[in-house]
């Protein structure tokens, strides 16, 4: 009797097996047909797709802003002056301009932590009286006054740890108003990256006279003892420099294959137009970051590193009309904070997946002025506005998977005269910001 029960329990298993075997047979077959499904999508072009919006919602009768992890550069023009608190962490800040934020006067708290901050005008938090909380945690601040939170006498709660501070003479007047009782919530944690002999000191437990000697209180002047800039000298039989009405370097049809090394690091404006430089390698132009004025058309150029005007956050006008560009890559743009004006006329734009960065990038940035971005390749497309190709891209898609944007010609124009009356009303505040969505 029990060898018979041994058997039937033998077989009763050897069937559960051969069950498991065919099932995993089964769901393999499966995975590899979806898998299969996936590598067929996947080989799909990929279609760009704009960031999100920012959140704004209302919690406890106040007002927030939620523009977390948009890749954002600057604040924007178009957010409500009524918010109470703007979240603005994880993004791509890198320097907080005078009267940034002045226009947010009933702004309670900011959260600017893990950006990529490393300067701080004094006039950065102008207007923010009742701004409570300010966090500016993980960064890549190294000095900061003590004026710079002046505007801001109800300021309670202040993080500024994981920054590489440089505890040097310039940087006592932030230490001592941190150590002061009345400020126990202030700058907690932030330590020392520099000079080696302070590492890794707690701002707020450093002895003042570790940092600026007798002599050095005494002589303010002799504080900052840093080398003139100087101002290397400029073949002027090349290119000429003037003056008035601001400081210009004009290098136009002087034969240049290749962007000068050595321009001048104060230049306002400059003129490469006319000349034979086919290509833009990346940060051509980083040490001239006060240029507000380039122009580099009648050039020929053919193509731009992503990274070619990083450096110039100032740059207000762009010449880059009569080249040879079919397209941006993505990125070429990304640095350009305060551009306005953006000259693209005569380029041989080519209408493809490859023009879409450029499109999106106009799209978003209301107050910048353009023109000449119209297809002239491939053959089926010349003559069309690159809108006008766009709107034909996604014609094949799902319409409620499509991005907003004119289905006519007609709501082209009610665009325009959105971004015109956009730019109007800005203009009118006397401050010109671009625009992420």
């Amino acid at each position: 009797m029990r060898v018979v029960t041994i058997i039937i329990l033998l077989f009763l298993c050897k069937t559960a097996d051969l069950r498991k075997t065919r099932n995993g047979s089964f769901r393999n077959k499966a995975n590899n047909g979806k898998a299969s499904r996936l590598r067929k999508a996947s080989s799909t072009v990929k279609r760009y797709a704009p960031g999100l919006p920012c959140d704004i919602y209302t919690y406890l009768h106040e007002k927030y802003l939620d523009c977390q992890e948009r890749k954002l550069m600057f604040v924007s023009p178009s957010w409500p002056e009524d918010l109470k608190h703007m979240l603005l962490a994880r993004n791509r800040i890198r320097k907080l301009k005078n009267n940034m934020f002045s226009k947010y006067k009933l702004l309670k708290s900011l959260d600017l932590q893990q950006n990529e901050i490393g300067k701080i005008e004094s006039e950065a938090f102008f207007g923010l009286s009742k701004l409570t909380t300010l966090l500016l945690q993980h960064n890549q601040i190294k000095i900061l006054s003590e004026e710079v939170f002046i505007y801001m006498p109800f300021l309670s709660y202040l993080r500024l740890y994981d920054n590489p501070w440089h505890c040097t003479c310039d940087l006592e007047t932030l230490i001592t108003m941190l150590q002061l009782p009345a400020n126990r919530n202030l700058g907690n944690y932030a330590k020392c990256a520099l000079p080696t002999e302070l590492k890794d000191q707690k701002l707020k437990q450093i002895k003042i006279e570790h940092l600026c000697s007798e002599e050095e209180r005494l002589h303010p002047k002799s504080i900052v003892k840093k080398p003139k800039i100087a101002k290397p000298e400029f073949d002027s039989s090349l290119c000429h420099i003037y003056v008035f009405p601001v400081q210009t370097l004009d290098c136009k049809r002087k034969e240049l294959k290749k962007v000068p090394g050595n321009i001048p690091p104060d230049i306002v404006k400059l003129d490469m137009s006319n000349n034979k430089i086919k290509q833009l390698q990346a940060k051509e132009f980083e040490d001239i970051s006060e240029l507000k004025i380039l122009n580099l058309s009648g050039n020929g150029i053919v193509y731009i590193d992503p990274a070619a005007f990083s450096g110039l956050i100032n740059l207000e006008e762009l010449d880059l009309s009569n080249n040879s560009l079919q397209n941006f890559e993505y990125g070429v743009l990304e640095d350009l904070y305060f551009l306005k004006l953006l000259w693209l006329r005569e380029n041989p734009w080519r209408c493809d997946y490859n023009i879409h960065y450029l499109f999106y990038w106009l799209r978003h940035h209301y107050s910048v002025h353009y023109n000449g971005l119209e297809c002239k390749m491939p053959e089926e497309y010349k003559g069309w506005s690159v809108g006008k190709y766009i709107r034909s891209y996604y014609e094949e898609c799902p319409k409620d998977k499509l991005p907003v944007y004119p289905e006519t010609d007609k709501e082209d124009e009610e665009w325009e005269r959105h971004k015109e009356q956009s730019v109007q009303t800005i203009k009118k505040h006397g401050v010109i910001v671009t625009v992420i969505g």
